[in-house]
């Protein structure tokens, strides 16, 4: 009966030890996600960053783009429609990533947009009209001009601030972030720190339904 005792004692401190190694490494395995989230989130978001929807929302979407890549804007609306099916729960940030011929220039462009607080507008606009300033994914930006006119834009102010340095330095600085993040084409996704397993609007959605539901 003592050995049964005892045997009976033993794997339970056993059983016990298992559990809180599994807690333990759990809680570990967690943590170490956490940190490379947090690690990502440095790079991610720049003050000088577009951004829409809601400060404090809890979903955060980063998304690299280049203006002259066609997957970027077939992939911008469905973003823009999750958004609108989860009022002030996401927010989306844009990056460049320009990395066809000619697109650094149409990136300094919206830039030059951003500083008179029309970013999105123009954007939208350079977006619906793609094809004809970025035939065969390179960028002519002398053919984007049209397409902004009638939204309130200081054109003539765009020309010259879009070679100003400050502007060459958000494009730089969001490229060097590009290269830490191992972004390597475009549209790049992460969401809440956390990038894509693998490319597809799908497991976009998977992302961004798990950090609505709190699983990130």
């Amino acid at each position: 009966m003592k050995n049964k005792a005892l045997f009976i004692v033993s794997a339970a401190i056993l059983l016990l030890a298992f559990a809180a190694g599994t807690i333990a490494y759990k809680r570990g395995e967690m943590n170490r996600v956490a940190r490379i989230a947090e690690h990502n989130r440095a790079p991610l978001v720049r003050s000088h960053s577009p951004t829409l929807g809601k400060a404090d929302a809890p979903v955060v979407i980063v998304e690299f783009i280049d203006p002259a890549c066609e997957t970027c804007w077939a992939f911008y609306p469905l973003v823009k429609d999750k958004m609108a099916a989860n009022p002030g729960k996401i927010r989306l940030v844009l990056r460049f990533a320009p990395f066809h011929e000619g697109s650094d220039k149409v990136a300094a462009v919206l830039v030059a947009a951003h500083r008179q607080d029309k970013f999105w507008p123009a954007l939208e606009a350079l977006m619906s009209t793609q094809e004809d300033w970025a035939a065969h994914h390179t960028a002519r930006v002398e053919k984007v001009w049209p397409h902004l006119a009638g939204l309130g834009l200081d054109l003539k102010k765009m020309k010259t601030d879009m070679y100003s340095p400050d502007i060459a330095g958000v494009i730089a600085q969001d490229l060097e972030d590009a290269r830490t993040l191992n972004v390597t084409k475009t549209p790049e996704f992460f969401v809440n720190g956390k990038g894509l397993p693998s490319f597809g609007f799908g497991q976009l959605t998977m992302l961004i339904d798990d950090a609505l539901a709190g699983r990130d």
